[in-house]
């Protein structure tokens, strides 16, 4: 739109320059910039019509036949309205102004006319006409141009609607993605919460009958860990301290469990702990499947874990021995998602490092604060 205002002031601040220098300054050329106005808003019209009318039928709903059908119906549309609007006679020859009446003398009759070259024209019936005016072609040099020009507008035009058309179309994608990962993201925080209470309900129901009051304790371990997971796990992001509190609360809860086996626990968990924030639930799988994999009945196990922040970095160490056991084999819900998670949060803006060996299992997890 702006263009075409330009396009429509553009004569009349031209008109105007000119009429200021020119030394007649009595009539403004109204006439000559109504000529130019009446085709530009020839112009503007099939401009109109192709951009509100025929280019959403190909940007939007892709409908090649019915848009060139209604092209060319536009082209012949624009050049009967070109030919209706030409003046009805044109000048039969182009020097026809300068067309001088000379005296009669002996070799050329009185009603022969000359012109400005002084060459005699015979004379002849149609000579009324040459006198006059012609009617107008039907193309001129003129029209072709304008043709030509209403192809180039209208090509610029769909251009232009298929750049925007690009860029909604990039952005409702963005968003639709920013969503998908959302919903994504609350699916997997939905799973990991039941996978962690069932986990740690089998963990209290071993213990009620080894030791009763043991049981009543980790109860009350397992309402301060629930708490964090229901009011905090639901959030984006959370505290890093207060993450790093939920982990030992359940590493505490553990040990519980399996402090008459033979199993060696060794947690580093840095003192001073910055003033940064980590999504939630993030290492709990690593730790369960620890304790879950890593506990032996019968021989010597160990788990250990050590959590660092350097650099803006959180690094988290866990290593523990594997012992064979003649568990369920659907499991891995839990390490799953967690991965899921960190490509949906992170990108690849982190690192995971798993080693699974004959008789240890060692994960190493950086991740950005």
């Amino acid at each position: 739109m702006a263009l075409w205002i330009i396009l429509f002031i553009a004569p009349l601040l031209g008109a105007y320059i000119g009429y200021t220098r020119s030394e007649d300054t009595n009539v403004f050329p109204w006439i000559d910039l109504w000529l130019i106005w009446r085709h530009y808003i020839i112009l503007f019209v099939a401009f109109l019509i192709h951009n509100f009318l025929l280019a959403p039928l190909l940007i939007f709903h892709q409908k090649r036949i019915p848009y060139s059908i209604g092209i060319a119906l536009l082209l012949s549309a624009f050049i009967a309205t070109q030919y209706i609007a030409k003046p009805k006679f044109e000048p039969r020859h182009p020097r026809f102004h300068e067309m001088i009446d000379r005296p009669a003398h002996k070799d050329n009759p009185p009603d022969m006319p000359f012109f400005a070259d002084d060459r005699p024209r015979p004379h002849s019936d149609k000579m009324p006409e040459i006198r006059g005016h012609k009617p107008p072609t039907m193309f001129r040099e003129h029209d072709i141009v304008s043709v030509i020009i209403l192809l180039l507008i209208m090509g610029m035009n769909l251009g232009i609607k298929y750049y925007f058309r690009h860029r909604q179309d990039r952005e409702r994608l963005i968003t639709l993605e920013r969503q998908n990962l959302e919903q994504q993201l609350e699916y997997l925080k939905y799973q990991i919460n039941p996978h962690f209470l069932m986990n740690t309900l089998n963990n209290i129901h071993a213990l009620v009958d080894i030791d009763p009051e043991q049981a009543k304790d980790t109860i009350v371990e397992l309402s301060k860990i629930m708490r964090f997971v229901l009011y905090e796990g639901s959030k984006q992001k959370v505290p890093l301290r207060q993450e790093l509190i939920f982990l030992d609360n359940y590493i505490q809860l553990m040990r519980m469990r399996v402090t008459d086996k033979k199993v060696d626990i060794t947690v580093e968990i840095p003192q001073v702990i910055p003033d940064r924030e980590i999504p939630p639930l993030m290492m709990i799988t690593f730790v369960e499947n620890a304790f879950k994999h890593g506990v032996s009945y019968q021989r010597h196990s160990f788990i250990d874990i050590n959590i660092q922040v350097t650099d803006n970095h959180l690094i988290f160490y866990i290593r523990n021995s594997k012992v064979p056991q003649n568990e369920d084999r659907h499991g891995g819900l839990g390490l799953k998602n967690v991965k899921r998670r960190l490509e949906l949060i992170y990108g690849t803006n982190y690192t995971l490092d798993i080693k699974d060996e004959d008789d240890t299992y060692t994960v190493n997890l950086k991740l950005p604060l």
